[in-house]
């Protein structure tokens, strides 16, 4: 048995899975805010729960907001500020009294889509998440591809390419550079662009109804996605991209991305496919499960 936990800002999720990928269970419960000591109890609660109602024990993996540093073993660049600094891996280790494996939740959605999901059997997999951040992760062969410095995958503050002049110098980002990725083609990102500041969803509307300044600026909205996905395809060249995150449902870049990013990519041909995630807001957990592959 695996058991996948994914680790967010609101809620602690957990699921259970047999060896071929099957759900047996599955078990949610609100984040304790700025408690690092509640958080590991929760986390603990869960899987104990977990076990006792399945009476078997099961590997751990857990998705979580930022990554564990080489450097010191301690997590970082979390958004849930009282994970930064913590020990978390070698806490919930000695509470649970065997391994764990840790991954950035990016990685995990990259896992979970390349394992059984919309990318199952491709070589190379770009897991993207796109809602109120950018991320990524990076599935080679079945195995994630953690890095040197545990940041690959780690597009979206890189700055957005081939930048046009009313581009220049972009919007601040908060980790201090102006006009990273995640700053033009993140949800907030698309709202901040846009005149009037709509969401994306009453963007991809409007257009389809036939707002004329809304299908520009979704039009937009696809050639920079285009540019940012082919500076990834020309460094590391993969099989598929799966989407994931709220920008994700929106249809029409599956058919107009692949269609822009040809001038941008440094080939004769792209056969690299773009992808929507098949298991949705369960390929966090259902990835950490699989970290024991």
């Amino acid at each position: 048995m695996r058991l996948g936990i994914d680790l967010g800002g609101t809620k602690i999720e957990i699921i259970a899975m047999d060896s071929a990928g099957a759900e047996l269970l599955r078990r949610r419960v609100a984040t304790p805010q700025g408690d690092y000591a509640a958080t590991l109890r929760a986390i603990v609660d869960l899987v104990q729960g977990v076990e006792a109602e399945l009476q078997q024990q099961g590997t751990v993996g857990i998705g979580t907001p930022g990554a564990i540093s080489r450097a010191t073993g301690l997590l970082k660049n979390s958004n849930s500020v009282c994970l930064n600094g913590q020990p978390i891996l070698r806490d919930l280790e000695q509470l649970l009294g065997r391994a764990i494996r840790i991954q950035n939740d990016a990685n995990c959605f990259a896992l979970s889509e390349a394992v059984d999901g919309a990318a199952a059997g491709a070589r190379v997999v770009f897991g993207v998440i796109i809602g109120t951040g950018v991320g990524g992760g990076i599935v080679v062969d079945g195995q994630v591809l953690t890095g040197a410095n545990a940041i690959a995958g780690e597009w979206g503050h890189n700055p957005l390419p081939w930048p046009q002049a009313h581009e220049l110098p972009g919007a601040k980002c908060y980790c201090g550079k102006s006009g990273c990725i995640e700053t033009w083609i993140s949800g907030p990102g698309m709202a901040q662009h846009h005149a009037q500041h709509l969401d994306a969803p009453r963007i991809v509307a409007a257009a389809a109804n036939g707002d004329a300044a809304c299908e520009y600026h979704l039009a937009q909205y696809e050639d920079r996605l285009a540019r940012a996905l082919a500076q990834v395809i020309n460094v590391l060249d993969p099989d598929a991209i799966v989407l994931g995150g709220g920008m994700s449902n929106i249809a029409r870049l599956y058919d107009n991305v692949p269609k822009l990013w040809g001038q941008y990519v440094f080939s004769d041909r792209v056969d690299t496919r773009l992808l929507q995630n098949r298991h949705g807001d369960s390929s966090g957990v259902r990835g950490a499960a699989w970290l024991w592959n």
